[in-house]
Order: structure tokens, then sequence, then C-alpha cells
């Protein structure tokens, strides 16, 4: 079995050949120089307000907060970097990349709750990525949520479940969608299948792009329905 494994990755590194994919160097597929690049945030923002405001706890504005069930965002960079944008791509679509580039976008996020003095906030947390729906799980063959969830948690601490959500039905993607019309996309579309270990504890929502925030939010109406005492959502770009 070892042997076949180490052949298989044998073969891997023959087809796909370890290649910074923004630069082209060898080694890596993001390398150092390429990766400080990223202009990491250095604030937290409201999720929810299209201008950027910054919070200083942390949490939603005061304007917000009422309304939403999302307490705060953890996001590290902007999608309007065109390296971040070309690499979660690459992150998303390409599963021969997707473990292998999940360490490197990892260490955003990670740089991101350094930078705001949270380092050690989801430690006490449990992991939560956003799951896909049966159907596009297997035509895709991994989700990136998940391969991100789990590298965070290795790095950070924190239990990781990647099953306690799961998503019931398909849906249209986000992509091209008005922000309303994404709310409607995604109603209902979640269900939350551990209450018992949820309840009480404080959710740290995974996914790869931030945008509308209208998944994360979805999923975190869920989460608190089941008994989560906080939702957070946590990011590698924010749309």
């Amino acid at each position: 079995m070892a042997l076949f494994s180490s052949l298989k990755n044998l073969f891997i590194d023959i087809l796909f050949p370890s290649l910074c994919l923004n630069c082209g160097r060898e080694g890596t597929y993001l390398c150092y120089d390429c990766a400080s690049l990223v202009q990491v945030f250095e604030d937290q923002y409201c999720p929810f307000c299209r201008t950027p405001k910054i919070v200083p706890d942390g949490k939603t504005c005061f304007n917000c907060r009422g309304s939403k069930k999302l307490n705060g965002l953890f996001c590290a960079a902007s999608y309007e970097n065109k390296l971040v944008r070309g690499i979660l791509h690459q992150f998303k679509y390409k599963p021969q990349f997707a473990k292998c580039l999940a360490r490197p976008l990892a260490s955003f996020i990670i740089t991101h709750l350094q930078l705001i003095n949270q380092a050690e906030f989801p430690t006490t947390g449990i992991w939560v990525p956003i799951p896909l729906h049966i159907k596009k799980a297997k035509e895709r063959g991994f989700n990136q949520a998940e391969e991100l969830a789990k590298e965070l948690s290795e790095q950070l601490g924190g239990e990781l479940l990647p099953d306690v959500l799961r998503k019931t039905r398909p849906t249209r993607s986000q992509t091209d969608l008005p922000a309303k019309e994404r709310e409607k996309n995604v109603e209902g579309a979640f269900k939350c299948v551990g209450s018992q270990t949820v309840r009480g504890k404080k959710i740290l929502l995974v996914d790869d792009v931030f945008t509308t925030g209208a998944t994360m939010e979805e999923c975190a109406r869920v989460l608190k329905a089941a008994g989560a005492k906080e939702v957070w959502g946590v990011a590698v770009a924010r749309g």
C-alpha cells in the first residue's frame, strides 16, 4: 500500500511538477516572493456593509448587528487582487492543486489573525466548511472549503467537523446573481445534522471567497437554530 502511494505521488509529480502558478518558479505552487505580493488585511470589516467599515470589536457593525446571524468575518485579502483571484480559481477548480494550495491560502488567513491580534481565537472553536451538494461534490471530486478548513484546524487547533452541515438541494451559481437573488437562491438549502455537537459552541464557518455573505448568513441561521452560540465567517478573500 505504501509503495502504491509513493508511486502515485511520483506519477502526480511527473504530470504536475511543482511550479509557482503565478511566476513559474520551481519548487512550490505559490512561491514566497509571489505570496508576499498579497496585501493581507490589518483590520476587520463589517461583513455586510458594501462600503468597507472597520469594526473595532470584530463583529458586524451596529446597523447590521440586529438583523444578521453571522457574528463577524475573518477575511485575509481582497478578491480584486489579480494574484489572489487567479490562485483561488486554480484552488477551486483544479483538484490536482487543491491540497497543495490549501496551506499557502490558509497562511494568509493566519497572518490576518495575527495582524488583528486574534491568533488564539480559533482554538476554542469548531471548524465547519461550507458544504457542496452531493452531486457537485462528486463532479468536482473535492470540496475546496473543506481542504482549507482541514489546514486551518491542523495549524491553529480547534475541532474539525466537515459533516455537521449538509447542502440539501442544488443551487444556481451565485456568481452572476444580484444580492437579493443570492439570498433566495440559498434559502433553505442547508441543514445541520449534528445539533448536539454545535449547541453552545463557537463555529468557524469556512469558505474560499466571501461576496455578499448570503451563503454564510444562511448557514449561520441554520447553525444558530441548532443551538450554536456564535458563528464567525472565515474566508481567504472578499469580493
